[in-house]
């Protein structure tokens, strides 16, 4: 299939013949028109989406999803940057069954622990860096960010700097969607609604060497990006920064992969000015990157790390903050009641799902996989996509990749010519993609990719091939409305 451009069309034809028989196929538009009646989506235009409907997934196997009317995608987002061993992991279901037969649920307020979340904290502090040896249970990433604003003003409360709340973040980062998760993260359009960001939230410019990095090369533009830290720090007032939070890739954002340099300059300033640093690792960890945690690939130290999605590679959900020994000392010996959780934190069904992940990451050496043989074999597959005529520019990190569309391709990558944004260039492509089993995400006109980390390497080579027969559809498509 790798050498043949027209091969995926094929293939997904007779996928289709071939799996019908194991997927049951069901009355769709009845679906779409019950969802169109009751049910509000995430991030989604309401009446745009009630005028198409919306697609049906109603199986996962691998790295592979089948909807409603029979069609199989290869999922290339892992559903949504999380689902890191892949689908029907029966083992993950039996835990849970076990648990929900065992303990379904008790709370964690009034003094009161269970098995799974007493053995999952210890688990994570057994895989995470050595500073880490307490964990405090969300229901998300964004709960565990929304913790994180608490935490860090509470353990400066207590050390008597009162004033010392802002925490600096960067544009077009992702920090959830809550009030205090959406304030953290840069995304402007999430800014403007609901009056965001709230006080004591300020943002300095993202690490993107494409857009901001013409005439230097990359570790230049590394250390200058730092550098507006530093700058920040100094416009707020060092005794009035609590701390810096940032996502080691930007995965939202569009997979921004900063270079070499620019985390361990900005772990030199957190430590220059002592604020404190917090790693938003719901996406990059739990062997995204190819360790445990990216922090450990990037050189920084943090004091705080936001974890979700991998950590039961979301077949429930589950969230929290590992909280480093600077903060969870003084929050342990000095802090009195933290007055803060949430009715979910360390649910049992949850921390047994994540057990079960955990051990499955383990055995079949996920991380290493990633590190080692297919992270470094899908970069390298990944990076042809840049000989295609759309493709200005290609990179990847682990199990993130992304590309971006142009108009006209240069030698020199600042001087290609991207489409106007109005054209929406990267949402015709994804419309490609999605019509021939392909899951892959647009960021404007850039397309993005974190598949699950089961992916074999014949599987990477069918991704990349399903990839590039999607760019020839969106070049013709384009070719013909005359935007080429």
């Amino acid at each position: 299939m790798a050498n043949n451009p027209l091969a995926p069309g094929a293939a997904l034809v007779a996928s289709v013949k071939e799996d019908a028989a194991r997927t049951q196929l069901y009355d769709t538009a009845a679906i779409q028109q019950m969802d169109s009646a009751h049910y509000l989506h995430p991030f989604t235009d309401f009446k745009a989406l009630n005028a198409d409907g919306a697609r049906v997934m109603v199986r996962g196997d691998g790295i592979y999803l089948w909807d409603s009317q029979g069609r199989k995608s290869l999922d290339g987002m892992s559903g949504l940057w999380c689902v890191n061993v892949g689908y029907g992991r029966t083992r993950i279901s039996e835990a849970v069954y076990r648990q929900m037969e065992t303990l379904p649920f008790y709370n964690s307020f009034f003094n009161t622990t269970n098995l799974p979340a007493a053995q999952l904290a210890a688990k994570l502090a057994e895989i995470s860096p050595p500073q880490f040896k307490h964990v405090f249970f969300a229901g998300s990433g964004s709960e565990g960010n929304d913790t994180n604003l608490r935490m860090v003003r509470r353990y400066w409360d207590i050390l008597g700097y009162k004033e010392r709340h802002t925490v600096i973040s960067r544009e077009n980062a992702y920090h959830g969607s809550t009030v205090a998760g959406a304030s953290l993260g840069g995304m402007t359009g999430m800014h403007a609604q609901g009056g965001l960001p709230i006080p004591g939230i300020v943002h300095i410019g993202q690490p993107n060497y494409v857009e901001s990095g013409r005439g230097m090369s990359e570790d230049e533009f590394g250390l200058l990006a730092a550098s507006w830290l530093e700058q920040k720090i100094l416009e707020v007032g060092a005794d009035k920064v609590a701390a810096f939070i940032g996502e080691p890739v930007q995965g939202a954002g569009g997979v921004v992969i900063p270079p070499a340099t620019y985390w361990p300059e900005i772990q030199r300033i957190c430590d220059k000015y002592g604020i404190l640093l917090i790693a938003d690792e719901v996406i990059c960890g739990f062997g995204r990157l190819g360790k445990w945690f990216a922090c450990e690939l990037f050189g920084m130290r943090p004091d705080l790390i936001t974890f979700a999605k991998g950590v039961t590679s979301g077949y429930v959900p589950l969230g929290g903050v590992l909280v480093g020994d600077r903060v969870a000392d003084v929050l342990i010996e000095r802090g009195g009641e933290f007055a803060h959780g949430f009715t979910y934190s360390g649910h049992p069904v949850a921390c047994a799902a994540a057990l079960e992940n955990i051990r499955i990451i383990e055995e079949e050496q996920l991380v290493q996989r990633v590190a080692e043989d297919t992270g470094p074999y899908l970069k390298q597959r990944f990076a042809t996509l840049g000989e295609h005529p759309l493709v200005g520019y290609t990179d990847s990190c682990g199990f993130v990749a992304g590309l971006n569309l142009v108009r006209e391709k240069s030698s020199v990558v600042h001087d290609n010519v991207s489409f106007d944004a109005a054209l929406a260039v990267g949402m015709v492509c994804r419309g490609h993609m999605f019509n021939n089993g392909m899951i892959m995400r647009a960021v404007g006109d850039r397309m993005i990719i974190a598949p699950p980390l089961v992916m074999t390497r014949a599987q990477i080579d069918e991704m990349v091939a399903l990839i590039r027969h999607c760019l020839d559809l969106t070049l013709a498509d384009l070719q013909r409305r005359g935007w080429v």
